[in-house]
């Protein structure tokens, strides 16, 4: 197998192994509807392998940030059958990260009276909201029932993106969002089913995919991690701790058969991440992006060497709509320009030229 082969992710069959990573660019305007602009963006990525959207919410108080989209209502579901089918008329495959962004927003963004977090620790910092930088609230701690109902929206949530027609969903368990939350003793200290040991800590988590799992088919189904990222306070500093954690997750997950795992974590090839990959038995996707922009010759080196089924690149897939035909041939790449990935409108968003408009 090489980069550029074909391979199955559980029901999704990928032309190639190249993998677009989710990547937050806030171009759906105050309604979270997929408009013009996202679907000609993701249109245009379409001969990548496969297509994660950026993270999309599941429910109000779940948005993270202004010009996200949802997946909440129907006007949403509609854009996104838009983006979905014109995705596969070029061809490609698409799949929808569903994202709780937790206590990482604000009421300025979400319009709802609260914040939701497994524990009342406010994240340390600002957020971005249409009104300024604003510190981030003490979170609500959700209950276990409440938990449990937020459960229930991410299942309508991942219900709703098969409905309009993608290929399937990747829960967002990474980056200190609401899922990570749980699984970060720093962010979690809860005293119930879900806080305390290892196996607690991991349990919403298990149970969140489970849940999508049956309701749209495990062969459908991924999962994101990224252990030890340590961003945005969801701290794992104690190696022994996030063994046990993520193995527990991972133990509970194994006998679904998911679609795959897609790990951020800055050694995809390491004995760590090769350890979650045993743990879990089923196809990689291999990220180690955040950091360093992941370059041709690691992703060939990836699956040349067995570390993984498929590569998630970001900012390079940002800048290259054709970046598999650009790789394929070992071809110059557009340089990502960092200052447009969060603005608003086409520039940075549409106009990276292709290959063939860059020799014509």
């Amino acid at each position: 197998m090489d980069l550029f082969s074909p391979v199955a992710l559980g029901d999704i069959e990928l032309a190639n192994r190249v993998v677009m990573a989710p990547l937050t660019r806030m171009r759906a305007g105050a309604s979270g509807v997929p408009n013009d602009l996202l679907v000609e963006h993701y249109a245009q990525r379409a001969s990548l392998g496969l297509i994660i959207t950026e993270g999309t919410y599941p429910n109000a108080e779940s948005r993270a940030y202004p010009g996200q989209p949802g997946i909440v209502d129907d006007e949403q579901e509609a854009g996104w059958r838009r983006v979905a089918d014109a995705v596969h008329a070029r061809g490609g495959k698409i799949v929808m990260q569903v994202m709780h962004g937790g206590r990482v927003s604000h009421t300025d963004i979400t319009g709802t009276d609260r914040i939701v977090a497994p524990s009342a620790i406010a994240l340390q910092g600002e957020a971005h909201t249409p009104n300024g930088k604003a510190a981030y609230p003490v979170p609500h701690a959700l209950t276990t029932e409440e938990a449990r109902a937020t459960l229930a929206d991410i299942v309508a949530a991942s219900e709703r993106a098969i409905a309009a027609g993608l290929d399937g969903v990747e829960v967002h368990g990474a980056n200190g969002y609401l899922l990570h939350e749980f699984l970060s003793p720093a962010s979690n200290q809860r005293d119930d089913v879900y806080g305390g040991t290892p196996e607690n800590r991991a349990r919403f988590v298990v149970e969140v995919v489970t849940a999508v799992a049956q309701a749209v088919g495990a062969g459908k189904v991924g999962l994101r991690i990224s252990p030890e990222h340590n961003i945005q306070d969801a701290l794992e500093t104690d190696r022994d701790d996030v063994r046990a954690t993520y193995g527990a997750l991972l133990d509970g997950l194994r006998p679904l058969g998911l679609a795959y795992l897609s790990v951020l974590h800055a050694e995809p090839a390491g004995e760590f991440v090769q350890e979650l990959r045993r743990r879990f038995a089923g196809p990689l996707i291999a990220n180690s992006g955040f950091g360093t922009v992941t370059t041709r010759a690691e992703a060939v080196e990836l699956i040349d060497a067995a570390h993984a089924e498929a590569v998630a690149v970001g900012r390079m897939a940002i800048a290259n709509p054709d970046l598999v035909e650009r790789w394929v041939g070992a071809h110059p790449e557009n340089t990502p320009n960092p200052a447009t990935f969060y603005a608003a409108g086409a520039e940075g968003y549409t106009d990276y030229p292709t290959l063939q408009l860059s020799q014509s």
